[in-house]
């Protein structure tokens, strides 16, 4: 199997909706763009499959490394091997990639937050920092386009955080601010329960409503002349839009079960988008 091979079959297994955004791409920035996702796929499944926080440590640090030796010129992964031709192409940032392995140390020690404020950090360094590096691999020429992909990657998280609350209370953690909970008369350990009713929904409704502001504040961002080498990140907002708007029609039942699209539907989605944006 070939670094290449070994990232599309990473991607496509992830069933992530940013896989299908990836499909309308030319094929050097799609092949890009699935190195790199795959890249988080890895360090992401570090820290959900840690049974071990130190053995998880240990394989973040070992992904430190490998971006080290990415950056010298002699990666050794198949995901780095096959990001290694465009690293220098299209400005992939080293920093930027050690700052989501940050992220995902988070999630080895952090499972509660204590306000907005500090989940927002977690969001920076687990998606906003993924959306800056995908930006610079779909092509900019305004700096501002990059201010949007924060913004986007932010509420792409807070999309996911509202999908995932149930299957996350099953792992022991809570991405939701305290003390927006206690300001709806509920706690943490209420969400780990999965207790529902018209409390938990008037607080998703708010989590909805902040994701609904960043997509909009996103989307001010975008510089009109990047618009269409920013067609992905569109499908991308076009089909996690959708999803959120589902969920919140259904009433917010993500305590019982995890929403989702279904891949015609993200692929229609996708084209539609693909030729009005």
């Amino acid at each position: 199997m070939t670094p290449d091979e070994y990232c599309q079959q990473k991607a496509a297994a992830s069933g992530s909706s940013f896989y299908y955004s990836f499909l309308f791409l030319p094929p050097e920035k799609r092949r890009a763009i699935t190195a790199f996702y795959a890249y988080c796929r890895e360090v992401d499944d570090v820290a959900d499959e840690a049974s071990d926080a130190a053995v998880a440590r240990a394989k973040l640090a070992w992904w430190r490394t490998e971006v080290a030796n990415l950056l010298a010129g002699h990666p050794s992964h198949p995901v780095t091997r096959a990001l290694a031709p465009f690293v220098a192409p299209m400005g992939i940032d080293g920093a930027r990639m050690n700052e989501i392995i940050d992220g995902m140390e988070m999630d080895l020690t952090h499972h509660r937050y204590a306000d907005f404020g500090a989940l927002r950090v977690y969001c920076h360094r687990v998606a906003g920092v993924v959306g800056q590096i995908s930006a610079a691999i779909f092509g900019y020429r305004h700096p501002q386009t990059l201010e949007y992909a924060e913004l986007l990657g932010l509420a792409f998280q807070l999309t996911n955080i509202i999908r995932d609350v149930g299957e996350d209370a099953r792992r022991g953690r809570v991405y939701l601010p305290a003390d927006e909970l206690a300001r709806h008369g509920l706690s943490a350990e209420d969400i780990l329960a999965r207790k529902g009713g018209e409390a938990f929904r008037a607080l998703m409704a708010e989590q909805a409503a902040r994701a609904e502001s960043l997509y909009e504040q996103a989307f001010a961002r975008l510089h009109p002349e990047d618009r269409r080498s920013q067609r992905a990140g569109l499908i991308m907002a076009a089909i996690y839009r959708t999803l959120l708007a589902e969920i919140r029609r259904d009433g917010f039942p993500v305590l019982e079960g995890r929403v989702s699209l279904t891949p015609i539907r993200k692929l229609w989605i996708g084209w539609r988008t693909w030729i009005t944006a």
